[in-house]
């Protein structure tokens, strides 16, 4: 379980096909890697996964999950490559502040980064630029976007703030621009893709 609030910027180091349907992926992390447990979860740009090994290169940690083909398919795992950064969150522990929303980490979908518009960059504002970002879901999980409802975008927890039938917008400030990979973020960007628990639940139950 995870809250959306993103705690380190990794980099991808190495990507190699392990057989059919599994990727091994090596990723850099400032995290303290002797602290991180075989087994534990860690969220990856939108998708829980699970830690296979852990080591240091230099003077940086990394450690390594398996993304199989389930989570090849769904998520751009499977895009990954040498250089690609990853927003990082470890899992949520019992007491720790719930900064954004529930997140699971099972990523519904790839949407689609259609337009992004700067906001205060050339005005020469002293805080930095603020961004508003459009995206496209696949026509299944639109039905999930809801004015003020929370997504997982990236594996990041943001609000929606305005929705046209499969595209949603979001705004990000300026410190989320510059701690997370959306201050790179560029029209044509594929993202991974999160209901909100709630929503999805409450489609069940209503049978919708």
């Amino acid at each position: 379980m995870f809250t959306g609030i993103i705690t380190d910027v990794g980099e991808v180091l190495a990507a190699t096909t392990r057989g059919q349907g599994l990727k091994r992926i090596r990723i850099a992390c400032a995290y303290p890697v002797e602290d991180i447990a075989l087994g534990a979860s860690i969220a990856c740009s939108g998708p829980c996964l699970t830690v296979v090994a852990t080591g240091r290169e230099g003077n940086r940690g990394w450690f390594e999950i398996d993304a199989a083909a389930e989570t090849l398919a769904l998520t751009t795992a499977a895009e990954w490559s040498p250089g690609a950064r990853l927003n990082l969150e470890r899992a949520l522990k019992i007491g720790d502040e719930l900064g954004g929303h529930i997140v699971t980490g099972h990523v519904d979908g790839v949407a689609e980064l259609v337009a992004r518009e700067d906001f205060g960059a050339d005005a020469g504002a002293p805080w930095g630029a603020t961004a508003k970002f459009t995206l496209k879901v696949p026509a299944a999980l639109k039905r999930f976007v809801a004015v003020k409802g929370s997504v997982c975008v990236d594996g990041v927890s943001l609000t929606v703030n305005e929705v046209a039938d499969d595209t949603f917008s979001v705004l990000l400030i300026p410190h989320t621009l510059s701690v997370t990979t959306w201050g790179a973020r560029k029209a044509g960007d594929r993202i991974n893709f999160e209901v909100d628990l709630m929503a999805r639940y409450a489609a069940r139950l209503s049978g919708v």
